[in-house]
């Protein structure tokens, strides 16, 4: 086998796992082989540039790319003379898995809690209702404190983002690099 077929098994072979855990992130397959292009060019791509290399519509490359900005996983780059938009990986990983996971779950959690919230005030006025029968209301005092338990266990999980977006969690886990 040819060295530029070896290599190009390898990067082939990368591009695929990571289009095959774009799952992972709430994105498409095609998104993972955009980012691995990108992630082995020496340079920054233009939409055309991708589409062409990937074979992928207009449409489908633009969803993409829009995909991986949302996620901080790619950014836009200004070359001078480049009328086009140009795209590129954003280098620092672990940044963009911050970025991804503050992203994704501040979300996630803020939806949770305020629907707790609400629930726990409609299961309250359902108590203190003296029409409600005491076995409702035995059931409605269980939910209140699952639900209470819940909102707990979201504010850890809300320190834990905090602790994300300060970079304190590398105070309890440090990056290491393997030296050469």
């Amino acid at each position: 086998m040819k060295n530029n077929e070896i290599l190009d098994r390898t990067r082939t072979m990368v591009i695929d796992s990571i289009a095959q855990n774009m799952n992972l992130y709430g994105i498409a397959p095609s998104a993972g082989r955009l980012y691995g292009l990108l992630f082995y060019s020496d340079k920054p791509l233009t939409l055309d540039e991708m589409k062409e290399e990937l074979g992928m519509s207009k449409t489908s490359m633009s969803n993409s790319v829009r995909s991986l900005l949302d996620l901080n996983m790619v950014e836009k780059v200004w070359v001078k003379g480049e009328r086009k938009d140009l795209y590129t990986i954003k280098e620092d990983w672990y940044q963009c898995f911050f970025d991804f996971f503050t992203i994704k779950w501040r979300s996630a959690i803020t939806t949770n809690s305020s629907t707790m919230e609400k629930s726990i005030a409609q299961l309250k006025e359902l108590i203190a209702d003296p029409m409600t029968p005491e076995e409702t209301r035995e059931s409605a005092l269980q939910d209140i404190q699952k639900l209470e338990d819940r909102i707990d266990y979201y504010d850890w999980q809300n320190r834990l983002i905090d602790s994300f977006e300060t970079k304190d969690i590398l105070n309890f886990i440090p990056i290491e690099k393997k030296e050469e």
